[in-house]
């Protein structure tokens, strides 16, 4: 009789091989970011429900995964856990952006540089998602009245590297009428003016339609103005002026951060403030 030293198990490993280690436990605190391993999908957490967690990514997609084993942080193999409740104070600050809010700066004076935006309702719009941001920076926004007005303004304006212009235009595609003013305006410029836009007709419906509890925008036929026809499509006052601001003011309150908003625009007005802040 011989003695095998090798066992009969030929997939044995002896002992040699160390088990991996279990995943560290994190507890799952607000804009902490992660990735969920199965999917691929890296986003904050914006909460927990009932052993699930939710996750946010860049572009305000929210989706929705068993608390537990099986997320990354930094490459690193993460458990999630359910957060003990934590002080207000010691929960970091997001603005309405996404970015982290600065509480210790007073506003900057403002820079040379502006952005300007074609109407009131998106010097709102951006005013309440990204003021924090603006601020900080010393970047001033100003409405235009129309983009019909802009070769005029940069006109006045003279923009020059240290005073540069970002433009926000609505409704900036293919062959439409604003893609071609911006055209003609923008070249005589070169580097010193930027300008570019978001595919909706009006600022109005880069607010997501599902936080005015519908499923899409109303479609509205050409030859009615289009707010007009948007509020009476939706059966609000739609009769003067005041029943239009009325209107604006219903939707803006619905938005509290940049994740009731389309990335269509969110991707634009980042653009424009690394440009006029660079």
């Amino acid at each position: 009789m011989s003695w095998d030293r090798y066992g009969t198990d030929v997939l044995s490993d002896g002992g040699w091989k160390k088990k991996a280690p279990p995943p560290k436990v994190v507890e799952a605190v607000r804009d902490l970011v992660v990735e969920e391993v199965a999917s691929g999908f890296v986003g904050a957490v914006v909460g927990v429900e009932a052993r699930m967690v939710k996750l946010e990514d860049r572009r305000g997609k929210v989706r929705v995964f068993p608390i537990g084993p099986g997320f990354l942080i930094d490459g690193e193999a993460v458990a999630l856990r359910v957060p003990k409740v934590q002080p207000a104070s010691s929960r970091p600050l997001r603005s309405a952006s996404g970015s982290y809010a600065v509480t210790d700066a007073k506003a900057r004076v403002a820079r040379g540089s502006r952005i300007f935006v074609e109407g009131r309702h998106d010097a709102d719009l951006i005013e309440k998602v990204w003021g924090h941001d603006l601020r900080i920076e010393g970047v001033a926004v100003e409405y235009l009245e129309g983009v019909d007005h802009l070769d005029a303004v940069l006109k006045a304006f003279k923009p020059d590297p240290e005073r540069r212009v970002g433009v926000l235009v609505d409704h900036l595609v293919a062959r439409s009428k604003e893609s071609r003013i911006a055209e003609a305006v923008a070249k005589p410029w070169g580097d010193t003016v930027l300008i570019v836009g978001h595919p909706y007709i009006d600022i109005w419906q880069a607010v997501k339609p599902e936080r005015l509890g519908l499923k899409a925008w109303p479609v509205i036929p050409r030859g009615i103005e289009w707010k007009h026809g948007i509020c009476q499509a939706l059966k609000w006052p739609h009769e003067d002026q005041a029943d239009i601001a009325a209107a604006w003011k219903r939707i803006l309150g619905r938005v509290d951060h940049y994740g009731h908003l389309e990335p269509a625009l969110l991707a634009k007005v980042e653009q424009l403030i690394d440009f006029v802040t660079a």
